[in-house]
């Protein structure tokens, strides 16, 4: 993935969120020199991977496979002294742009459409619910429960559920779920609330993939991404 388009992405996602007036945190809009000359009252932000996540999942093609996020606040499961034990994303999911098929061991939670077009989202409940990921991986033939904005009820495995704008679905742990926009009804506004996140360690997917794309650096970095920060200035 190309800067030149990580920086195209953020600018673009900046002004989507600012027409459904969805403001950011000020350090969403610190350069890579600010960052530079922060000291230790940011390591919450360093440690806890806050800030903006750009993932093509590995397949080189961003618009088909991809996601597009922005971490607000985030709990750290490896440090005894966080006491924070939820966290919070906003991010765009465009028409036809799949998130692939994965659940959590760990952390359960709420995918919320906030705004724009409708979030189609498919699920199954996970065969293999441990942490060998050698294993391969199998979905389950039983019907799933779903909690939709207080419902609670069951569907086949392999439903296809949607959002509009201001529904919401509970993601349980070793629910397997893939997500994209619903075509012809333009982009949407996800977010989502929940516990603790750990994209390095509580992330199971259905194929293997790359988390955090490498980035050629055709141009500078107009932001910083939440797994490039400094180390703090002493």
């Amino acid at each position: 993935m190309k800067r030149s388009f990580v920086n195209k992405l953020i600018d673009d996602a900046i002004a989507f969120l600012d027409e459904y007036k969805f403001k950011l945190p000020p350090f969403a809009y610190f350069t890579p020199e600010e960052w530079a000359e922060k000291g230790h009252e940011y390591d919450e932000i360093r440690m806890n991977s806050l800030g903006w996540d750009i993932t093509d999942f590995g397949s080189g093609d961003f618009e088909k496979v991809g996601l597009f996020l922005f971490t607000l606040r985030n709990g750290n499961l490896k440090n005894p002294d966080d006491k924070k034990v939820y966290a919070e994303k906003i991010m765009i999911v465009q028409e036809n742009q799949v998130t692939p098929y994965h659940y959590h061991w760990y952390k359960q939670e709420d995918i919320i459409n906030r705004g724009g077009g409708n979030l189609m989202i498919k699920v199954y409940g996970a065969a293999d619910t441990d942490r060998v990921m050698e294993d391969t991986p199998a979905f389950s033939d039983k019907d799933v429960e779903i909690q939709m904005d207080g419902r609670h009820f069951m569907v086949k495995p392999g439903t296809i559920l949607r959002l509009e704008p201001g529904q919401s679905l509970t993601n349980t742990k070793y629910l397997y779920h893939s997500f994209w926009g619903e075509e012809g009804h333009g982009p949407v506004l996800v977010g989502e609330v929940s516990q603790c996140n750990d994209d390095s360690n509580d992330n199971r997917f259905y194929e293997r993939n790359g988390r955090f794309p490498p980035i050629e650096e055709d141009e500078p970095a107009r932001y910083v991404l939440g797994n490039e920060y400094p180390p703090a200035k002493d």
